[in-house]
């Protein structure tokens, strides 16, 4: 099971992001759980300095930009 967060104030970025990962997810057949991390708390402890950011199983796999379903599938498959 593949845990995804994505980290962000809740913009239309994040939104985006949020969405984009989760259709990912779904096209590649994947258990996967899927959150958004809106608490600057929790984001500040990734250390990531830009959001949205995309973080898969703990590990931080982009931060400031917004990735397409293909890039995030790309990820998700490693």
């Amino acid at each position: 099971m593949k845990n995804i967060k994505v980290l962000g104030p809740g913009c239309m970025k994040c939104i985006q992001l949020y969405e984009n990962a989760q259709k990912a997810a779904e096209e590649l057949k994947i258990e996967y759980n899927i959150e958004k991390v809106t608490d600057i708390q929790e984001i500040m402890e990734y250390g990531i300095m830009l959001t949205p950011a995309l973080v898969v199983n703990g590990e931080v796999l982009s931060s400031g930009k917004v990735l397409d379903k293909e890039e995030i599938k790309k990820l998700l498959s490693k």
